[in-house]
């Protein structure tokens, strides 16, 4: 009996899914031209499935993402922005 439930339990480990991992991303918002822009970026950012945290600040210019990296990645948060309007890329990377 503890030999099947231990090839279960192995059985489980194996076949499970890569294990997520939480990643954030810290994207560069040149275009936000007025205090109410952080509101649409974090709308279209939310809308992006594994996100689970935003936070954008018009001072800065800047949208810093937690998203989980099996569901999404920066490419897709980008995108995102992009299509809201607000082109953006990964912090440190010039264009």
């Amino acid at each position: 009996m503890k030999s099947r439930f231990a090839v279960l339990v192995l059985m489980a480990v194996v076949s499970a899914p890569v294990w997520a991992a939480t990643k954030t991303v810290t994207l560069d918002v040149s275009g936000m031209t007025c205090p109410t822009c952080p509101i649409t970026i974090k709308k279209a950012l939310n809308k992006v499935q594994g996100v689970s945290k935003v936070d954008v600040s018009y001072e800065k210019k800047q949208a810093v993402v937690t998203f989980d990296d099996t569901k999404t990645d920066t490419k897709a948060l980008v995108k995102a922005t992009t299509n809201a309007g607000y082109p953006s890329q990964p912090e440190g990377e010039k264009k």
